[in-house]
């Protein structure tokens, strides 16, 4: 992807270094920053801090986070330790704990002359491999939207959160089809909702700027007069992300996702969920079994923004005292889903759906 007509990734390996380079998604959409991730600490607050975010994304940081730390010290104690300082950072998003767990099963049988070369090739093959699912996604997503671009000749697409490349290594989950579909010479437009309370939302905005994709940032509470808006070329599908995806279908994703798929079920609107493999958590029967990640209070007593003369700032809209819940996700009902968009090929938000896609599943 793009940034300011110079391709970029979200995470990229410094050269004969051992550090990483990160997109500070905290600065957008206000600054475009750049920052060095060189010790363990640096990944962890990373994810914490949600300097990066993006289920696919985080998971890499980790893989990077576990391979900076045994570049520091290879030994089993410092495997060990690491390992669980990035597992605590995130608990929703199950991505995270698959990287880890693919980055202990290579690395534990080693030696400690071995581990940090390979735990830093680990590393590379998972953001790669990240990029190559993403792509794939976008192809079958615009096999699935091309029919409904076929009706008006173009495409109205609802999204929530932010899933694009942002949220991951290249293209993005949910966002890929859309760029597909732009790239395809498709006439599309979307509908951003902002998100609140962390506003994820103006990074979709901002990243599909970027790309020149035309788009408009709706308030969430909008969502749902727009889809019931009618008319023979309303809104087309719903596109979203997921942090995690239960074996039945069930999914997790950014707080308010459940609403929309509410009003899309009422609307008739297509509903679909973008998540690679990594995603599916196949050792969670449902989404009653899914960790729900409360965040701090502050998220939303506190606006940031730009000032009048253009500096970020912020704006305290609630008393320190205010009683707040801040939960950062939601659980959609596998039965609200129309499809889940995977690297494999669409297939139904069911137990038996998923596993089709992933045989090998059957016997993990």
């Amino acid at each position: 992807m793009q940034v300011n007509t110079i391709p970029t990734r979200t995470l990229r390996p410094v050269p004969d270094a051992p550090a990483v380079d990160i997109i500070d998604q905290t600065a957008l959409p206000y600054a475009y920053r750049i920052v060095r991730l060189a010790t363990l600490d640096d990944a962890a607050h990373a994810i914490r801090a949600m300097q990066v975010r993006g289920a696919p994304l985080i998971g890499v940081t980790g893989a990077y986070g576990l391979a900076l730390a045994l570049a520091q010290r290879p030994d089993d104690a410092s495997l060990n330790a690491a390992l669980a300082m990035l597992a605590a950072t995130r608990p929703t998003a199950v991505n995270l704990h698959w990287a880890l767990a693919r980055m202990q099963k290579r690395l534990a049988p080693l030696g400690a002359a071995e581990r940090a070369e390979a735990a830093w090739h680990e590393a590379a093959l998972i953001a790669e491999e990240d990029a190559a699912q993403c792509r794939r996604i976008g192809e079958h997503g615009l096999a699935l939207l091309r029919p409904l671009a076929a009706r008006c000749g173009r495409l109205e697409i609802m999204t929530h959160c932010n899933a694009g490349w942002l949220a991951c290594v290249e293209y993005g989950t949910a966002l890929a089809p859309v760029y597909a579909a732009f790239a395809a010479g498709i006439e599309v437009h979307v509908w951003v909702s902002e998100t609140r309370p962390r506003n994820q939302g103006l990074l979709t905005a901002w990243e599909l700027r970027q790309r020149r994709v035309p788009h408009t940032l709706i308030a969430d509470n909008a969502a749902g007069l727009l889809l019931a808006g009618g008319g023979s070329c309303a809104i087309d599908a719903v596109l979203v992300g997921a942090d995690r995806i239960a074996a039945n279908g069930d999914v997790a994703n950014k707080v308010g996702t459940y609403l929309k798929a509410l009003a899309a079920r009422e609307a008739g609107v297509p509903f679909y969920v973008a998540a690679p493999r990594s995603t599916i958590d196949f050792d969670c029967a449902s989404g009653t079994e899914i960790p729900i990640e409360e965040r701090s209070g502050d998220e939303l007593r506190v606006v940031h923004g730009l000032d009048a003369i253009g500096q970020p700032g912020q704006l305290r809209q609630l008393a320190l005292d205010e009683a707040v819940g801040n939960p950062a996700f939601d659980l959609t009902p596998a039965r609200f889903v129309t499809a889940i968009i995977t690297e494999l090929g669409p297939c139904p938000a069911t137990n038996e759906g998923l596993r089709g896609v992933y045989p090998e599943a059957r016997h993990a």
